[in-house]
């Protein structure tokens, strides 16, 4: 028996065992990530859902998730649309995430590029002598600038509120519009379909200055009402207008498609309060940026103060960096055809949709009459200069065959959408977003063709 050197002691080799067995087992681990489970088990996977699993969990998208379902794809360009479910990708066209819209920003490349120093914007105040005191002067000016060069709203004789997104604006103008000394709530109605975040958003903190009261058409209560018109409508992309037909009324004008890619621009909007966003115009939902414009100077100012209590202010961050997006588009619109601007930002996002529009009605005309899809009215756009038709954000296609619950049905196909209930509808529809990235939006043409 060889003699062991006085040196390499017993405890030397028990050590040296211990790091060879605890190497073997982190490259069997390591493997396991790179290839797939071994036995069942992978330490990494354990660490937690992505995203997407975690809306797929949340809105219970999948009545019995498979067991073995993994996590998706950790790289920059994986959304929330892309769940896995075993070997086969869910098509994930529930929520209007924008993300078709990085095609054009990534070739546009540094011209949206800011820097924000350290000591920047670090004061609450942005313009004291402003209503909206926490508004970042060069963002008022630029959605100024872009609202003429689109020729969609008026902004003579309006005050700005800028808001964390649209969202946070909706309930500042319901906040400003509910009567104070009320002794019970104000009702509040869309015409169905409506958007399907306006009952639970109007509901959510059980305010006593406000309650929803459905669906717009069937309204009849005596007394004081908000209405939400929403135009182009989100889910069937109609152009809408007030359908109360009473006296007492405030309305609130959610105008987040109103943009040359959605629908024709006919006429500048001219309301007493209307709502935008950058989420849907230019395609940046996370910014988390909206505007109002607002006639009533009292509204503004009540509006101004439910977003101080509620937040004090608005990121200025996102407002300079919105600022200066919407301060590209609008140069796009001004040099389109140049060497700086091929096309503008609009042209680029109308032909993407036109595109997208005509493959799914091939696709739904080629199902043997079992989808079918609302047909919409072309109209004269200012912007284009020429009758066009419009392409709604989403599509509200309809299952027929006797088919009651489309959302299943389509979960069943590996496609998830929304269902026609959560908008005041009949479950036999389903809104579909048509703003995802390409691959997506292929993948869903695909798996419904496939659908007799």
């Amino acid at each position: 028996m060889a003699k062991i050197p006085s040196f390499f002691s017993l405890k030397h080799l028990l050590v040296l065992s211990l790091a060879l067995n605890v190497s073997l087992i982190m490259r069997v681990v390591f493997e396991d990530d790179k290839q797939g489970p071994l036995f069942g088990f992978s330490l990494m996977r354990q660490r937690g859902s992505s995203m997407a699993d975690a809306e797929a969990s949340q809105r219970t998208l999948l009545a019995k998730p498979p067991p073995s379902s993994s996590s998706s794809s950790s790289s920059a360009k994986t959304s929330i649309a892309e769940v896995e479910d075993g070997r086969e990708k869910l098509v994930n066209l529930d929520h209007g995430d924008p993300t078709m819209y990085e095609n054009y920003w990534e070739k546009i490349g540094d011209k949206t590029t800011i820097v924000i120093r350290g000591w920047h914007s670090m004061s609450y105040f942005s313009d004291i002598n402003s209503i909206c005191w926490f508004l970042e002067p060069e963002f008022a000016k630029q959605v100024v600038r872009l609202h003429k060069v689109v020729g969609n709203a008026e902004t003579e004789g309006r005050h700005i509120v800028v808001g964390t997104g649209s969202s946070q604006l909706y309930l500042a103008a319901l906040f400003a519009l509910s009567p104070q000394e009320a002794t019970e709530p104000i009702h509040v109605v869309s015409a169905a379909p409506y958007y399907s975040s306006y009952p639970s958003m109007t509901d959510y903190q059980k305010s006593g200055l406000h309650k929803w009261a459905g669906d717009a058409n069937n309204f009849t209560k005596m007394g004081p009402y908000i209405e939400l018109i929403t135009s182009p409508n989100n889910p069937d992309g109609f152009v809408r207008h007030s359908c109360v037909n009473k006296s007492g009324g405030a309305m609130i004008y959610d105008l987040a498609y109103y943009w040359p890619q959605y629908t024709p621009i006919s006429s500048p909007a001219d309301n007493d309060l209307s709502l935008f966003t950058v989420s849907k115009s230019t395609g940046h939902a996370g910014i988390r940026i909206g505007w109002a414009l607002v006639k009533d100077p009292e509204v503004a100012k009540r509006m101004t103060k439910f977003v101080e209590l509620n937040t004090i202010g608005v990121s200025k961050d996102s407002q300079i960096r919105a600022a200066k997006i919407l301060e590209v588009v609008a140069d796009s619109c001004e040099e389109s055809g140049s060497s700086e601007f091929e096309e503008s930002f609009f042209e680029f996002s109308y032909h993407l949709m036109a595109e997208r529009w005509q493959q799914l009605r091939e696709t739904v005309s080629n199902s043997g009459g079992f989808f079918s899809l609302p047909r919409f009215s072309p109209d004269f756009c200012h912007f284009h200069s020429q009758i066009l038709q419009p392409h709604p954000a989403f599509a509200w296609l309809r299952c027929k065959d006797g088919i009651e619950d489309c959302e299943s049905f389509l979960r069943g196909h590996r496609i998830l959408t929304r269902g026609g209930r959560h908008f005041g509808a009949s479950s036999s529809y389903v809104r579909v977003s048509m703003l995802d990235r390409d691959e997506n939006y292929r993948l869903f043409l695909k798996r419904l063709s496939t659908i007799r």
